[in-house]
């Protein structure tokens, strides 16, 4: 693992080998943080860590030895992204899929879990964290057929908004990004890599992309210590709602 300068304030970005993550870990890097890339594809976050001067870290943040020796490898955090996530499938829960919807528990809200707990003492210690935890507006939301992703995303954002207040008093601030439709590779998981049904999300609408969240971000970690974003819900313009769409023909 590449050693951060002692002077570099440092990042922590998972879920960094493409999407909001890839554009987050560009956007502080520019910021002049050290930024750790983390994700379980080596090849990508080892190119996006020499691209930005940073350092990459493959794990899998459902891997709890693996997120253990990544934190016990830094030294200093002053800012988590948790950032790894996604849905799986998009059936009813009367035909729900019980592994999807481990997954998605695993990777949203245990893995939230397990990155933030394993930083959160450096967090602490650097005087003045600050933890971003990117949710979604299934966080806030339901919807037909998304039930296994918005109950993760709902347990996950309780997660965020519980710890807020339980570090309450400490040197750390908490943010919550909601993101609307962002074209990303997030509907091609979701869909078990078919393009063309991915692709139908994004239909006449003008979807954000991950630069327009990872600015948001950016924003969010270049204020000063006593300001504190709490939440921040971000959609396209053509959304109103987790479902509601101005689609053009």
């Amino acid at each position: 693992m590449t050693t951060p300068d002692a002077h570099s304030r440092v990042a922590v970005v998972t879920g960094a080998s493409s999407g909001i993550g890839e554009a987050t870990a560009r956007t502080l890097a520019g910021q002049g943080f050290h930024v750790i890339a983390v994700a379980r594809r080596a090849d990508r976050i080892q190119r996006l860590a020499d691209e930005i001067g940073g350092t990459a870290v493959v794990a899998d943040v459902t891997d709890g030895a693996a997120v253990d020796a990544m934190a016990a490898g830094l030294s200093r955090v002053d800012v988590l992204v948790n950032n790894a996530g996604g849905a799986k499938g998009l059936e009813p829960i009367a035909e729900a899929n019980l592994e999807n919807w481990r997954w998605m528990w695993e990777t949203n809200v245990m893995g939230t879990l397990r990155v933030t707990r394993a930083l959160l003492p450096k967090l602490v210690e650097s005087g003045d964290g600050l933890i971003v935890t990117i949710t979604s507006v299934a966080a806030l939301e339901v919807y037909d057929g998304g039930g296994g992703y918005t109950a993760a995303k709902h347990a996950q954002g309780a997660l965020h908004r519980t710890l807020r207040g339980e570090l309450l008093g400490k040197p750390v601030r908490l943010t919550e990004i909601a993101p609307g439709a962002v074209e990303t590779e997030f509907s091609l998981v979701r869909f078990g890599g078919d393009e063309q049904r991915a692709e139908a999300v994004y239909n006449g609408i003008t979807p954000l992309v991950a630069e327009d969240v990872a600015e948001v971000i950016g924003f969010v970690a270049s204020r000063p210590s006593h300001v504190n974003l709490d939440q921040v819900v971000i959609r396209p313009r053509d959304q109103a709602s987790a479902r509601r769409f101005n689609r053009r023909s």
